[in-house]
């Protein structure tokens, strides 16, 4: 098994193209090609993390935090993170970061979060507006296939639905000109042939693989389609809003929180006195979906890196809950995990045992 083996798979759930512009996701060091003697799964990488890989025989690193976003001048064993990246290149370590693209997703990193606190009805804070349309005219016997084909590619999905279309009869024109190759119909004749035109939905980042799908899979040598872009909410976006079964008080809820995050305190903004029912999350840093979750109606917002002005903003419309950055994402290596143990078995998949956690409390 190769390492591109393992990385490639993990694209398929979450695309590279899902991560922020200043985002540095991707294998970051190493070869694609190089077989795969272990994976050992951690938050960030670190010096103690490395030595751990080095231990338990893992050349592969799957970090959820990129160990480089910006450039290095130097790479020596001198400063965090050149350190990093000289003692796996010494070692033949490779690392490769699942970071934004895995907070892009509804199962991703706040996914997760939902599910530890039990919330229902869950829907993204911030979708993506990445969505396209796509139309094309394909005879009438030929439907069944290409549908399937832009299916099998990745267009169709609404939501919890997939293979979504929908696809009405028309007739078509053409005159084939000299030099083609007519599927039906003669050179420089008009023809008239039985179609349906088909429309199905499809996430930018798919448009390529969509299009190369239906024009393979597809009869006519030209093939007619419109691609449209839409202002509807995709499946991908940052945070997530759901609801709790039944409602609590505030202090029951802070109080189940820590029990469940285990963190033995949170930066809150003052207590409203209201019930909390609709909870919204975001793993990492999360001050920028304050207005969205405001918008959206929800009682406590659960995030980490909320600076003091940005209390303010909660404008006692809101319950903010800051626990952490590391706390907050804790659950990620347990994700990531669960994601390559149902698909990988033939090599030891290790969740690290180092606390990489910056931040310490006295």
């Amino acid at each position: 098994m190769k390492v591109k083996d393992v990385t490639n798979y993990l694209e398929t759930i979450a695309p590279l193209q899902l991560q922020e512009e200043y985002d540095n996701a991707g294998l970051i060091i190493g070869n694609g090609d190089d077989q795969i003697k272990g994976v050992l799964i951690c938050l960030d990488v670190t010096d103690e993390v490395l030595t751990e890989a080095i231990n338990t025989n893992c050349n592969l690193i799957i970090a959820h935090h990129p160990l480089i976003f910006t450039g290095l001048k130097k790479i020596n064993d001198t400063s965090y993170p050149s350190s990093c990246v000289y003692k796996a290149i010494q070692h033949a370590i490779s690392i490769y970061a699942i970071h934004t693209n895995l907070d892009n997703i509804s199962q991703g990193v706040n996914g997760k979060i939902a599910q530890i606190l039990n919330l229902n009805g869950r829907q993204i804070l911030k979708p993506l507006n990445n969505l396209l349309k796509l139309a094309f005219y394909v005879p009438n016997d030929h439907l069944e296939k290409v549908r399937n084909a832009v299916f099998e590619a990745g267009a169709g999905h609404i939501g919890l639905y997939s293979n979504c279309s929908f696809s009405s009869a028309g007739e078509g024109t053409f005159l084939p000109n000299d030099g083609a190759s007519p599927f039906s119909g003669k050179l420089n004749e008009l023809s008239i042939e039985k179609e349906q035109k088909l429309e199905t939905i499809l996430p930018n980042f798919k448009l390529n693989e969509v299009i190369a799908a239906m024009k393979l899979s597809h009869p006519y040598e030209e093939v007619a389609y419109d691609v449209y872009p839409m202002l509807n909410s995709s499946n991908y976006g940052s945070g997530l809003i759901g609801e709790l079964e039944n409602d609590m008080s505030e202090i029951e809820f802070l109080t189940q929180l820590k029990s469940k995050f285990h963190v033995s305190s949170i930066r809150h903004t003052q207590l409203l006195n209201k019930k909390v029912k609709r909870v919204a999350v975001c793993g990492g840093s999360g001050s920028f979906l304050l207005p969205n979750a405001i918008s959206k109606k929800a009682d406590i917002f659960i995030t980490s890196d909320f600076k003091y002005h940005q209390f303010f903003d909660a404008n006692n419309q809101i319950l903010v809950a800051d626990i952490g950055h590391y706390e907050s994402e804790q659950f990620t290596i347990d994700l990531i995990g669960d994601i390559l143990m149902k698909k990988f078995t033939n090599f030891a998949i290790r969740l690290t045992s180092v606390n990489t956690n910056p931040i310490n409390y006295f």
